[in-house]
This record gives C-alpha cells, structure tokens and sequence, in this order.
C-alpha cells in the first residue's frame, strides 16, 4: 500500500468524498489565510512581554517560533485525533486583551498572564474529556447555531476589508470607504479580490489560492519596477529593480526565556483577580472555538440535523491541548480559526488538511524573518471571498418566527460591531430565553439554555463593569 492509499485509509478520504490533492490544496488555502497571526501575534504580544538582554525584535521572533510551534502541535491532535479540517493558532484578540488588558492595562507581570493561560487551557481539558465542553454547545439555541455561520461572514468581511484598505476607520461613521484610487494597496486588494471571485464563479480549481499568490506576485512586480515605493506593497526587502537581503533580520530561534516562564507567574498571585483574569480567557475562548466549529461545520456540512457537529469533543481537545502548550511555550490562547472556511470550501473535509497547515507551519520556521513575505492585504482577500459565500447560511434561520429572528439576528449584527464571535454568541442566548418567556413559550427553554445566559450576563458585568479592573 504507497502512501497515497495510507492516507486515504488512514483520514477515510472516500467516506468524506474528497482526495489528496483537493486536502492538500485545501491545508495550503487555510494556511495561507491564517498566515497573517506569524507576523500579528508575535507584534501584539512583545508590547507586553519585555526580557531583559533581549530587543523587542528578538522578543518578536521568539513569540513567531512559539506560535509556529504552539499550532502546529494543536493541528496534530486536530489531524490525528480529531479528523477534521481545523486549524488552530493563537486567537486575534484573545492575543490583545493578553497584552493591552491584563498585562499592560492592569499591571498583571506577562509570566503571570501566561499563568492564566496555562490554567485555563488544563481547565479545558479536563472539560473536555468529561463532554462537559460538547454538552454546552449542545445548549446552543437552534436559531443561534444556524445564524453563527452568516455572523463569522460579515466578522470575516469587515476583518478582510479593513486590511485591504477598502473599509477604514472614520471618526464621524466608525467606518467608511477607503481612497481606493489613490491607495495603491487598496487597489491592488480590490482588482484582486475581483479577480478572485472571478475564478472562483468560473469554478477554477485553487481560484482563492490564485488570487492571494498573484496579488502578492503583482505588488512585487510593481516595486520591482519601480511603480510604488519600496514598502508601500511589499516589504523592504523588495527594492526598485532588485532584492535587498539586508533589510531582514537575523534569525532568533532560542526561545528559552519564555519557555516555563508562567511557572513564576503563580508566585505572588492574587487569588480573585487571577480567577477573574482565567474566567474572562475561558469564555472568550470556549464560545469563539465553539461559534466557529458551528459556523464552518455548518459551511463544510459537518452538522447533524439539529444543527450540532459530532463528535465535537475531539476537536475542542486539539484547542485545549494547543492552549496549555501555548501558555507552557510563551503565547497567549490558541483557538480554532474561522479562517478554516478558506479550506473547507476549497473541498478540505478530514484531518489531512489540519495536517497540511501544520506542516507548513513547521517549514514556516525556516522562515520566520520572512514572515511577512505574503502581504495582508492579499491573504485577506480569502477572507472577503468566504464571507460572501458564508452569507449563504442565513437561509436556514426560520425568519417568520419571532423568537428564532430576534435571537439568530442579534447573532449576526453583534458579530462584526463588536468584533467578536462570543459577544455575538452571547446575545443571541441572552436574548433566546427573553424572547421565549414574552411570547409564552418560556417551556420549549430549558433549564442548561437558561443557566447559560445567566452566566453570560455575569460574564458581561464582569468584562464591562470594571470588576476585573477593581480586583487586580
């Protein structure tokens, strides 16, 4: 038996009704669209992690390793254990509310922070393994499951179009169209970002992969020949008429220092305070994996007729697994990406595409002072291409009953305003009960969905009403 047929054995490619080639182009297309956190993760965390003897760059390139590591570890148990397309790394925000929260907002010492982590991700394992974690999802209102894919659209859409430059910020409306004529980055995104929909209507094998690659080939070209400054579409190690190794930095791949660093963190701890710090990672993290296990289990049809994915504890384990050894490591909260989608609609359906991002996180540690090879604004063009394809989802939402519209449209709006999966999560539980007594169907909630948003509420006062700040 070659190693093709293993595979096919081993991951059931005939049972899911795909191929190598289609899990390796998928594996290729998500890694690409979570290729971004190398660069993002690594510059948000050394705000707040300082080692003595250290620059912030090398500071920089230790965190790159541990999150390459840290992932790819995380994508194993998805691959092997799990058998599913997922692929993990350090969460955007759950990264900054580590940073500019606890660490630099409250004072909490980083070892102490990453304390918190390694707590909340053993916590999560034992969870796990007891089903407690896949009983909760279970508790999930049918409206609010069905509804979750269309929020992690318009969540994946306002992220994508704000790197690309078409969606900035404004003081007046919060957000506006960028200056997209004279932007060459917004430009370039958006004839790419066509280009791709393009391919992808004309149903082109790898359409999304083409789009990301070429967007990234024509900014190189462009500062090749001198269109742009250095800088403005790639970075600067591409110069006008050639390629300047110099501008990259040296490599620092020992990450000793923030290896077992959280094991000092437990010295001195305030009890309260550390629990709510815990608390505060733990909700954010268990409903943004469990949103997007929904939301891309929903877009790869994984879900079962009531709108759960089987056996969802096997993946929730490859989150606990890779968050524990990512506070052991030194990063903050690994979870599981809603860029994921990118590969599921390229076809991926089993653990060998897991195993693809992985790998290629691990070969991506050859080139961690490349990490920014792949601008933004081009790997996010996935990004807009599979929001507009999980718009789809909202379909499934019974519209013409008050008490699933009400809760499956809070879902959707809170989602990108507030750029969280669990704030959006939050609201539509919150309001699911609400809704259910007013319209005297107060039977049809039971007692798990009512405790659930109670704890919601709670977790709200807590993150908002200045609790957390008061007690560290």
């Amino acid at each position: 038996m070659g190693l093709t047929d293993s595979l096919a054995d081993y991951f059931g490619f005939a049972k899911h009704d795909t191929d190598l080639r289609t899990e390796l182009l998928a594996g290729l297309t998500t890694f690409l669209a979570m290729s971004y956190i190398v660069v993002v993760n690594p510059t948000i965390l050394a705000n707040a992690i300082q080692i003595s003897g250290y620059t912030q760059d090398q500071v920089v390139q230790m965190v790159a390793v541990v999150t390459l590591i840290a992932s790819a570890v995380a994508m194993f148990v998805m691959a092997f254990y799990a058998n599913r397309p997922f692929g993990l790394a350090p969460g955007l925000g759950l990264n900054a509310f580590f940073a500019f929260t606890v660490v630099l907002g409250l004072g909490i010492p980083w070892q102490t922070a990453l304390a918190a982590v390694v707590t909340e991700g053993v916590i999560f394992i034992v969870l796990t393994a007891v089903g407690a974690r896949e009983y909760v999802i279970k508790l999930f209102p049918e409206p609010v499951k069905f509804a979750v894919g269309t929020g992690i659209g318009l969540f994946l859409a306002i992220i994508g179009l704000q790197a690309m430059g078409i969606v900035v910020n404004d003081d007046a409306t919060l957000v506006t169209l960028g200056n997209i004529a004279s932007n060459p980055v917004a430009m370039l995104a958006t004839v790419g970002l066509f280009v791709t929909l393009a391919l992808y209507a004309r149903d082109v094998t790898g359409s999304i992969i083409i789009g990301i690659l070429g967007t990234t080939v024509i900014g190189v070209l462009a500062t090749l020949a001198g269109l742009v400054s250095p800088g403005t579409l790639i970075g600067g190690w591409v110069q006008s008429g050639g390629f300047n190794a110099n501008a990259l930095p040296a490599a620092q791949y020992d990450i000793t220092p923030l290896v077992g660093a959280f094991l000092s963190g437990f010295s001195n701890v305030e009890p309260f305070g550390f629990a709510l710090i815990v608390f505060t990672f733990f909700f954010v993290d268990f409903f943004d994996t469990a949103g997007t296990l929904v939301g891309v289990g929903q877009s790869g049809d994984f879900l079962d007729e009531d709108g759960n994915l089987p056996d969802a504890d096997k993946p929730l384990m490859a989150d606990a697994v890779g968050t524990t050894l990512g506070g052991i490591l030194g990063t903050s909260t690994v979870t599981t990406y809603v860029e994921s989608a990118t590969g599921v609609e390229e076809g991926g359906r089993t653990g060998m595409t897991a195993l693809t991002v992985a790998l290629l996180f691990l070969v991506s540690l050859v080139f961690v002072p490349l990490a920014a090879v792949i601008p933004q604004y081009a790997s996010h063009i996935a990004l807009v291409v599979v929001a507009v394809l999980m718009l789809g989802n909202v379909t499934e939402v019974d519209w013409s009953d008050i008490t699933n519209s009400v809760p499956a449209a809070l879902t959707i709006i809170i989602m990108p305003f507030t750029y969280s999966i669990a704030y959006g999560i939050a609201a539509g539980i919150i309001s699911y009960p609400i809704v259910k007594a007013a319209t005297g169907d107060a039977d049809d909630v039971s007692p798990g969905q009512w405790i659930l948003a109670i704890l919601f509420v709670i977790y709200f006062v807590v993150r908002t009403g200045g609790i957390l700040q008061n007690a560290v």
